[in-house]
């Protein structure tokens, strides 16, 4: 391949309209593992996930998704460059955040717990909020777990840039706490079951650049 393809398809690589952020936690592996393979590749999107998991089983997470999905889906790496279509999981003991809103890339840290998490959820959706001059619009998605992880983050991220919120129904819920904590502020744009956050993804992101 020449200098200007590789160039080229770097430059396609990177076009996508929206972050797709998702926090979750207990039953959040059974969970992903239904949604994530349902995404489809021609979604203009790249997405975040921060799974509550200690140090070393999130690689095998992400090889598992990886597996079933059309998707790549992967754990993040320090420095990359986010890509379309392209799913990025947060490692295991440690923290997640997004850099450089021109061109948006990850910065892994070895943080102290963020309320006892590492990674945090609100971490990763705060570093999004905090983001300057970033064309891209955000869809936060919270499912699963206990406690109220993501709940600082979203209403940051809600506060600052274009941003859709799904949060997970109590009746789909291994617990209902993360989700019901978005819902009680107020947050949630869309309250919704396991079987249908793909389809609200969808529905926002549009085929083929909202075609």
């Amino acid at each position: 391949m020449s200098q200007i393809s590789r160039n080229a398809a770097t430059i396609e690589e990177q076009q996508y309209e929206y972050i797709i952020a998702m926090g979750i936690s207990t039953g959040g592996p059974k969970l992903l593992s239904q949604i994530i393979p349902t995404l489809e590749q021609n979604l203009s999107a790249t997405y975040l996930i921060v799974q509550h998991m200690p140090q070393g089983f999130t690689k095998n997470l992400a090889a598992r998704l990886n597996s079933l999905s059309a998707l790549e889906v992967k754990e993040a790496e320090h420095e990359e460059v986010l890509k379309r279509g392209t799913v990025y999981i947060a490692p295991g003991g440690k923290q997640l955040k997004i850099i450089n809103g021109l061109r948006p890339q990850i910065n892994i840290t070895d943080d102290l717990p963020y309320k006892g998490h590492k990674p945090s959820v609100n971490i990763m959706m705060s570093s999004l909020a905090e983001l300057k001059s970033c064309s891209k619009k955000m869809i936060a998605v919270i499912m699963t777990g206990m406690g109220s992880d993501g709940l600082e983050g979203v209403s940051d991220l809600k506060r600052t840039y274009p941003c859709e919120v799904i949060a997970q129904d109590q009746a789909s819920s291994t617990v209902y706490g993360m989700p019901k904590a978005i819902a009680n502020a107020g947050l949630a744009d869309y309250i919704a079951s396991a079987e249908n956050i793909t389809q609200i993804i969808k529905r926002i992101v549009g085929d083929n650049h909202g075609r």
